[in-house]
This record gives structure tokens, C-alpha cells and sequence, in this order.
């Protein structure tokens, strides 16, 4: 099926933008900051040919939102703060009060406890479980070997298991 490059990137927008603002966010805490990366990616996925991105796209996607977030960090921490306090947006769509606090409530021990492992633990079980890559996407995306991913993610939430309460794993929040 032959379509046009307006029509591939409005394809993909639709597919993949929401999921890398989350991803993207993962990384940099901060939504507006998030959202500028994303937006990069899918200029430079503009810039490409579709044949060339086609067959990959997923993985194409997340390995340029990836880099284009280290890229931010690490210009970010040449920089001096000058800003103590980071305004955090709020997504717009509110739960009832008491789903808001049981959801933070969760949300704020599961970060806690991601912040526990080692960063490459942390972005594998992110891909996987937030992102929903393969173990194989998630290989392209990071650079590990697919054997390594699988070990990073069964270790990651194994410590997960040990350091969350135990309802978590029989309810699958885990």
C-alpha cells in the first residue's frame, strides 16, 4: 500500500506520540521538556525517507526519542539551575479523589522503588512494561543484547517483588 509522507507521519503521530512523552518523561521529569523531544523526533522522522523507517518504525521512534532525551540531560548538566523549585504539569484527565490517592499513592512507591535500581534495569522495565516493546525492540532501542535485557528484567523486578508489598505481585500491579 503506497501512501504518502503525510500521510506516514500522521500515521505515526497518532500511534506513537503519546506513548514517547511518557517515555520521554521518564527520563526527564518534566512534561513540557518531554513533549520538545518528541516533537524533535518526529522532525527528524520528517527528514527521513518513509522506506527507509518504514519496517522499524517502533524501534526508530523510541531509539531517536531516547538519544534526543540523553542529549537534553547531558546539555542540561553542563547548565547551572537557576530555578530551585520544577513546576510539574498534571495530566488533565482527574480520577475520583479516592482513585487519585490510591493511584499516587501507588505511582509514588513504584518510582520510588524504580529510583532503587540500577539505570539500566530501570529503562528495560520501563520499554516493557509502560512502553510494551519486545525484548528485541527493546534490544535496538538501548544497544543491549536481547539475552541482556531478559536478565535485566528478570533481576529489576525480582528486586521490584522483594522491595514492593506483596498484594502488589498478587494483584499484577507488579
Amino acid at each position: 500500500m503506497i501512501v504518502t509522507q503525510e500521510q506516514f507521519i500522521q500515521a505515526a503521530l497518532l500511534e506513537y506520540e503519546r506513548p514517547l512523552v511518557g517515555y520521554a518523561y521518564g527520563f526527564l521529569r518534566d512534561w513540557d521538556r518531554a513533549r520538545d523531544v518528541v516533537q524533535d523526533t518526529f522532525i527528524r522522522l520528517c527528514q527521513q525517507d518513509q522506506l527507509k523507517v518504514r519496517d522499524a518504525l517502533k524501534t526508530w521512534l523510541y531509539t531517536v526519542c531516547r538519544n534526543r532525551a540523553l542529549d537534553v540531560l547531558r546539555k542540561e548538566a553542563r547548565m547551572v539551575e537557576m530555578d530551585e523549585k520544577k513546576l510539574r504539569t498534571v495530566p488533565s484527565e482527574k480520577p475520583s479523589p479516592v482513585q487519585a490517592i490510591d493511584s499516587q499513592e501507588i505511582r509514588l512507591k513504584l518510582e520510588e522503588a524504580l529510583s532503587r535500581l540500577t539505570p539500566n534495569q530501570k529503562e528495560v522495565i520501563v520499554l516493557k512494561f509502560q512502553q510494551g516493546l519486545s525484548y528485541e525492540e527493546i534490544s535496538q532501542v538501548t544497544g543491549l543484547s536481547s539475552g541482556n535485557v531478559g536478565f535485566l528484567l528478570h533481576h529489576g523486578l525480582k528486586r521490584l517483588r522483594e522491595w514492593l508489598p506483596r498484594e502488589w505481585a498478587q494483584n499484577n500491579i507488579i
